[in-house]
């Protein structure tokens, strides 16, 4: 579960448009919330947004930090801090996903941003959830 999380940050960091298309779900309902950005509804959809954004010259190399994991049987959500490499977390996101065919797929990506006074003080927590229901 983490590693399909790892591979998303690593689709964009790379703005690898066929490894970002291979992680979104093919038969699952998805939805995409980008940072101030309505919500966009379905695969061809989604994909279309996120084609645009790492085809972008200026789009940021994100960096996912204080990882937490939450396995609920075959679904899971992950929740996590994002920013620029080397910089403080701008931004908060869920990545929910789904085992389709054996693998976990993104079904859901949302991110916002993160209060100033919000940045977290303690330690990375564990990536792994204790409370694992699967």
């Amino acid at each position: 579960m983490k590693a399909a999380n790892e591979a998303f940050y690593r689709a964009f960091r790379d703005r690898d448009v066929a490894a970002m298309e291979r992680l979104w779900a093919e038969r699952a309902p998805v939805a995409c919330m980008h940072p101030g950005m309505t919500v966009v509804v379905g695969r061809a959809e989604v994909l279309r947004s996120w084609r645009g954004l790492l085809g972008h010259p200026q789009a940021p190399s994100l960096a996912c930090s204080h990882v937490r994991v939450h396995v609920l049987g075959s679904s899971a959500y992950v929740t996590c801090l994002e920013g620029n490499e080397g910089q403080p977390p701008k931004l908060i996101a869920t990545n929910v996903f789904t085992l389709e065919d054996g693998r976990w797929r993104l079904v859901h990506h949302q991110a916002g941003p993160l209060s100033p006074s919000s940045q977290p003080t303690e330690p990375e927590a564990p990536s792994e959830d204790p409370y694992r229901f699967n």
